[in-house]
């Protein structure tokens, strides 16, 4: 379906906020939050302070992860009546890690515009202030809090020859990066904690310095880990060999078979049907 973003049609508005210092917002975003009919948001508590201070006043709705499939069929009846509207979350980008998916979606497939404009993420300063390549790289945000789970995904990753951002709490922010070490190997990383704040920290060096170094664990973190360069060859290995290897490392078959056809450069299906009839 093709989008004019700028013909006058009711929208919603996909509005980023300060991820700490509330100056890092756009002239365009305040102009809109001033504008549309009403905002969605996160916190309404959270989100009455950012407006205070641009002295705002709007009619607020609550819209997070707990309720947007509740709320979706409201969102598209305002719509339906010509109202525009905004849709924030506490901090940085909506969707980004954050609620705003479920409505946002909805409203596409019901036909309405939905306008996503530039402006504060966490993960993007953490980046280019990593010191790490920024060529090319991949934004995974939060992993898995259970332990099992979050092995299994680094596992999957830790051949990925590029860049990756990370999103972590600060309870489990150490956790993290020591099974991070036993999986990937004592890679470079960045840890940047409390960006654009006034506490704002990044530590540079291996995975073992900044763990030595990560001495207060407190605020949202991002970890930005260099990707893997080694050049692997699997040209020895059988199909059966190579899934294998996977599957010893606690990665489920069918997300094994998946890893080994894109380290092949071959289909999915003809790698199944390979380890199904090989195995």
């Amino acid at each position: 379906m093709k989008q004019k973003s700028y013909d006058q049609k009711p929208s919603l508005y996909l509005i980023p906020t300060p991820i700490g210092n509330l100056e890092d917002i756009t002239i365009r975003s305040l102009h809109l939050l001033q504008s549309v009919d009403l905002i969605l948001c996160e916190d309404t508590r959270e989100s009455l302070l950012l407006l205070k201070q641009y002295n705002i006043v709007k009619k607020l709705v609550s819209c997070h992860e707990y309720n947007e499939d509740k709320i979706k069929d409201y969102v598209v009846q305002e719509l339906r009546t010509g109202k525009n509207i905004g849709l924030i979350t506490d901090q940085g980008t909506p969707i980004i890690s954050d609620p705003g998916y479920t409505v946002a979606k909805y409203v596409i497939e019901q036909g309405y515009h939905v306008v996503g404009l530039p402006g504060a993420t966490a993960f993007v300063p953490a980046l280019i202030s990593s010191g790490l390549s920024s060529l090319h790289f991949l934004y995974y945000g939060f992993l898995s809090a259970k332990e099992g789970k979050l092995k299994q995904e680094l596992n999957a990753l830790k051949n990925y020859p590029f860049t990756m951002v990370f999103y972590e709490a600060p309870h489990r922010v150490q956790k993290t990066l020591k099974i991070m070490m036993d999986i990937f190997g004592d890679r470079q990383i960045s840890v940047s904690r409390e960006i654009s704040k006034i506490h704002e920290e990044i530590i540079r060096g291996k995975i073992s310095t900044c763990l030595e170094e990560l001495d207060i664990v407190k605020g949202e973190f991002v970890l930005v880990v260099d990707g893997c360069y080694d050049v692997i060859d699997y040209s020895n290995l059988s199909v059966v060999e190579h899934v294998n290897l996977y599957l010893a490392d606690g990665i489920r078959e069918m997300e094994a078979i998946k890893i080994v056809a894109k380290e092949r450069g071959v289909a999915k299906s003809i790698v199944y049907k390979e380890y199904q009839e090989r195995k």
